[in-house]
């Protein structure tokens, strides 16, 4: 069994799937960053890939990574309701 912080949301929000509706499945999958988030998460991965990451970046990094990470879990749990493949 795989553990972590993915596996924890996809379990938490595995009942989501059942009030998901097709219109809400697609909105989900339509969320993107803005230009800005993005440049500045990519900037955030380059300086920790680096190692050089200030505290304050590091916080950030990390607020990004879950963010980025309940995403996820949020457009494969639509992609799941839009093929019929509720969990």
């Amino acid at each position: 069994m795989v553990h972590g912080p993915v596996n924890f949301l996809e379990r938490f929000l595995d009942p989501l799937a059942d009030v998901l509706t097709p219109e809400i499945a697609r909105r989900i999958l339509s969320v993107q960053l803005d230009s800005g988030a993005r440049e500045r998460a990519l900037y955030l991965a380059e300086r920790a890939n680096e190692g050089l990451l200030t505290p304050e970046e590091r916080t950030e990094n990390e607020a990004y990574i879950e963010a980025a990470d309940l995403i996820g879990v949020l457009k494969a749990k639509a992609r799941a309701v839009l093929s019929g493949h509720r969990p």
